[in-house]
C-alpha cells in the first residue's frame, strides 16, 4: 500500500474527515508517530485549500492503534499566502493526536525569496555501501517495511548490539513503489529513522513521542533524500532529536524536532 492511499482521507463535511489507520505502519503494536500526523495533515490541506504543509506541531495523546478514525479539522484564519488550521485525531471516542499547521504553496514563496544556508548536508556513503532497514519479527518494526532506509553503517552499530556511543543517526529515505516524496510525506521522515538513543547507549526499546514539530522548507527532487538527527540532551526522563533533511539536490527541505519519552528497556 502506497503512503498516499494510508493516509487517504474522505470528507464527511463541516471540516469533519473519516480515515483508517492501516496495519503494518506500526511500531510495537503502535503507529508511527508520524504517520498519524501525515493521516491529521492530509485532512487539514484538504481543508485549507492549499498545496503545502509549511510547518506542523503534533502532540501525542494516546497510542493508534489499526482501525477507522477521524479528523476534525478547523480554519483558524485563511490568509492571504498561509492558512492555518488546526486538527484533531480521534479513535473510539479517544482524542489520540493534536495539531496546529501552516499550509501554503512553496513554489510560488520561494520562487524569488533570498537564500543563506549555513550548513551542509550529512556525508554519506552511496545507498547501496549503506545498510538496509528490513523488518523483522521482533526488530526492526513493521513499519520499516513500508518504507526505505539505509543508514550510515557508522549508526547502524545497536543493531548489532554495539552501538556508536554517539545519539547519531544520519541515512537516506525514500518511499516504496517509486511514489514521489511531497511535502506532506517529508514530515513522515522526520519521524521514521531509529532513535538517536540507541546509539547513546540507552536501551532499544519503545521511544514514544510527545511533541513533534516539522519545518518544511522547500518541494524536494525527486530520488533520495539525506538525513540527519542528532540528540545533545537526555534529561528528566526526555530527550530531543533535530533533524534535517537534505534533497538530491543538496537543498535543505525539512527540519525537525521532537520530544521523546526515553526508552526504559
Amino acid at each position: 500500500m502506497t503512503f498516499a492511499a494510508a493516509t487517504s482521507v474522505v470528507s464527511r463535511g463541516d471540516g469533519r474527515y473519516d480515515a483508517e489507520i492501516q496495519s503494518g505502519w506500526d511500531i510495537g503494536g503502535n503507529a508511527n508517530g508520524g504517520y498519524l500526523l501525515c493521516i491529521a495533515l492530509r485532512a487539514m490541506r484538504d481543508a485549507s485549500a492549499r498545496p503545502d504543509v509549511l510547518t506542523a506541531t503534533a502532540h501525542y495523546l494516546a497510542p493508534g492503534k489499526p482501525g477507522p478514525v477521524s479528523v476534525l479539522t478547523d480554519v483558524v484564519k485563511a490568509g492571504r499566502t498561509i492558512t492555518t488550521v488546526t486538527g484533531a485525531l480521534e479513535a473510539r471516542d479517544k482524542r489520540v493526536l493534536q495539531t496546529i499547521a501552516a499550509f501554503g504553496d512553496l513554489a510560488a514563496s520561494g520562487s524569488a525569496a533570498p537564500e543563506r544556508v549555513d550548513a551542509v548536508p550529512p556525508d554519506l556513503p552511496p545507498p547501496d555501501e549503506c545498510m538496509t532497514v528490513r523488518p523483522a519479527e521482533s526488530f526492526p518494526p513493521p513499519f520499516m517495511g513500508r518504507i526505505e532506509l539505509r543508514l550510515h553503517p557508522e549508526d547502524a552499530g545497536f543493531s548489532r548490539g554495539a552501538p556508536s556511543g554517539e545519539p547519531r543517526v544520519r541515512g537516506w529515505f525514500r518511499l516504496r513503489e517509486d511514489e514521489p516524496v511531497d511535502t506532506l510525506a517529508l514530515v513522515l521522515a522526520t519521524d521514521a529513522f531509529p532513535p538517536t538513543a540507541f546509539n547513546a547507549r540507552l536501551p532499544v526499546a519503545w521511544t514514544p513521542t510527545v511533541e513533534l514539530t516539522t519545518h518544511v522548507r522547500a518541494r524536494p527532487a525527486p530520488d533520495w533524500l539525506r538525513c540527519a538527527f542528532t540528540t545533545r540532551f537526555v534529561t528528566g526522563g526526555f530527550l530531543e532529536e533535530d533533524g534535517e533533511i537534505w534533497d538530491a539536490t543538496d537543498r535543505i527541505v525539512a527540519q525537525s524536532r521532537q520530544l521523546a519519552l526515553v526508552p526504559r528497556g
